[in-house]
């Protein structure tokens, strides 16, 4: 049996916390359970947006890793984000089967991954 319990936090370094703060309560349409100056914290359908501040700020972010936030539908949510000032990463593609996965890029460069994938089902 396997000791690791499965995916709880994804952060987002940002500049300024109170912005973002604001921001992400608009695109993930929830208001944070946690929210102090280290540290804010949204329950996403039982997993962790974190969001923390980033004093040196660098002008690129790595896009090594990409976490995926589970839609219904990939194509609202994708014309959502960017209409809330999300710039595009990647547009809605279909990767196989009846999986499609979008990427965009908040104010503060980092990455939002949306996937649409009705194969996959959270234990």
């Amino acid at each position: 049996m396997s000791k690791i319990l499965g995916l709880r936090t994804t952060i987002y370094k940002v500049d300024n916390l109170k912005a973002a703060t604001e921001w992400y309560s608009k695109a993930f349409q929830i208001e944070p359970y946690f929210n102090e100056p280290f540290h804010v914290g949204f329950n996403v359908a039982g997993y962790e947006l974190g969001l923390q501040p980033e004093e040196n700020a660098s002008a690129k972010k790595i896009e090594s890793v990409l976490t995926y936030w589970g839609v219904d539908d990939i194509e609202s949510e994708y014309k959502r984000f960017i209409d809330l000032g999300a710039t595009e990463h990647e547009p809605p593609t279909n990767v196989g089967g009846e999986i499609v996965v979008a990427s965009v890029k908040d104010a503060w460069g980092n990455i939002i991954g949306l996937i649409y994938n009705p194969e996959f089902k959270p234990e």
